[in-house]
């Protein structure tokens, strides 16, 4: 008898086998992975401590690749923290969900987030993506954000150039201290936080329960936290605003995950030891900008390791302080340093850049003014293109066993 050849799938049936082994994944009984919905995500992500959410879509083939990794990850997990209301593996199908996608600011897949009682964190996941760094990931965000302190003369040697949180608390047992470690969870990575209880905080709790913060420097006085401690939006408010400076120092390190926020930058650049430009960039900026926080990132950053940007817009580290705004196309040049004190002058170059001014003018030269309405504007320019737009993901950063090398 001839032999019969082998089989060929066809097309169409290795599709319907597709679509069933994708069935029996999403509904396998050993799944520990929580898939959100709009009904659902704020629920689920807000009785968590920590969450850790796959951002993902069917058709990406790493996100194909990193389902069976994840889910892997998550039983690893779980063995050590079964509650849900402790830790959560959760998946977002973005094509399925564009309204949580767009919420989140998702625009590549697959995207790992953090969340801490409901709240994103600003740096995603970019480690190893294996099932022992995922794991070991979460585990180290497990780990008490709070270092109790057992003598005030600890106090004395606390580091001046971190930020420091400092509460002190009759009994960690309490609603007080409750919110003040949920807070210190979400801002674990911006400040230094630290407890002292009972006997050891009674010298420092003359009026009931207190925390203060430590700025940076030796001389900075310290700064008392006088809102309700039970009200978690007013402890957080006041805490954020205290960890999280207005101006942020921009590095090679966090240039990717300042550029995903999506915001332009407003950037000083200034030498290392040019501390006078930069207070005076600091005060200027929250005097008069503190109303465009959320429309655009202040940052500064060191001439010397960013010289290229600086190139872009015809300046060397000899020309700084310069002032400059990169909007992710281009990039433009603050006129003048010595202007920056001068009332209204770097408000009106940021607003000149949200209303398209900015762009207008150096594509088609300046706007006509009411005084001469019929003068013929200057030649058109063509600004300098966006340097930090390069500090965005890498299209090759996506892999799964191992980290790329060029991510920045």
């Amino acid at each position: 008898m001839k032999p019969t050849a082998p089989l060929q799938l066809s097309h169409s049936i290795r599709h319907i086998l597709l679509f069933l082994l994708a069935m029996w994944f999403n509904t396998s009984a050993h799944s520990e992975i929580v898939n959100l919905d709009s009904g659902n995500i704020d629920e689920i992500l807000g009785n968590a401590d920590v969450a850790l959410v796959n951002f993902y879509a069917d058709w990406c083939r790493f996100s194909q690749m990193l389902h069976p990794i994840f889910e892997e990850a998550s039983s690893v997990v779980k063995e050590e923290f079964p509650d849900s209301k402790h830790v959560v593996f959760a998946r977002v199908d973005c094509d399925q969900h564009a309204d949580i996608a767009q919420r989140y600011r998702i625009s590549k897949y697959p995207t790992l987030k953090l969340f801490r009682n409901g709240m994103m964190m600003k740096r995603e996941y970019r480690g190893q993506r294996s099932v022992s760094a995922l794991a070991d990931f979460i585990k180290q965000q497990k780990n008490d954000p709070v270092q109790e302190i057992l003598n005030l003369s600890e106090l004395e040697t606390v580091d001046r150039s971190k930020r420091n949180i400092i509460g002190f608390f009759e009994q960690r047992d309490s609603d007080n201290y409750r919110v003040f470690e949920k807070v210190s969870n979400i801002l674990r990575d911006d400040c230094v936080f630290l407890a002292a209880f009972g006997s050891v905080a009674k010298p420092e709790r003359y009026s009931g329960d207190n925390v203060i913060y430590k700025p940076l420097g030796e001389n900075s006085p310290d700064m008392v936290y006088l809102g309700s401690l039970t009200n978690f939006d007013l402890t957080f408010a006041w805490t954020q605003d205290k960890c999280v400076p207005l101006v942020r120092e921009i590095t090679f390190e966090n240039g990717e995950e300042l550029t995903e926020e999506g915001l332009p930058f407003l950037i000083l650049f200034h030498l290392k030891e040019d501390t006078a430009s930069l207070e005076k960039f600091q005060h200027e900026t929250a005097r008069q900008l503190i109303s465009e926080k959320g429309t655009i990132n202040f940052l500064h950053a060191d001439c010397d390791k960013f010289r290229h940007p600086l190139l872009h817009i015809h300046k060397t580290p000899a020309d700084c302080p310069v002032i400059a705004i990169d909007s992710f196309r281009h990039m433009y040049l603050f006129p003048n340093f010595k202007d920056l004190d001068t009332p209204g002058t770097l408000k009106q170059f940021v607003l000149d850049l949200h209303s398209g001014k900015l762009h207008r003018e150096f594509h088609h030269g300046p706007d006509p003014t009411d005084d001469a309405p019929g003068q013929p504007s200057e030649a058109a320019s063509s600004p300098p293109e966006s340097s930090f737009q390069k500090l965005a993901p890498s299209e090759h950063r996506y892999t799964i066993l191992k980290r790329e090398k060029d991510e920045l």
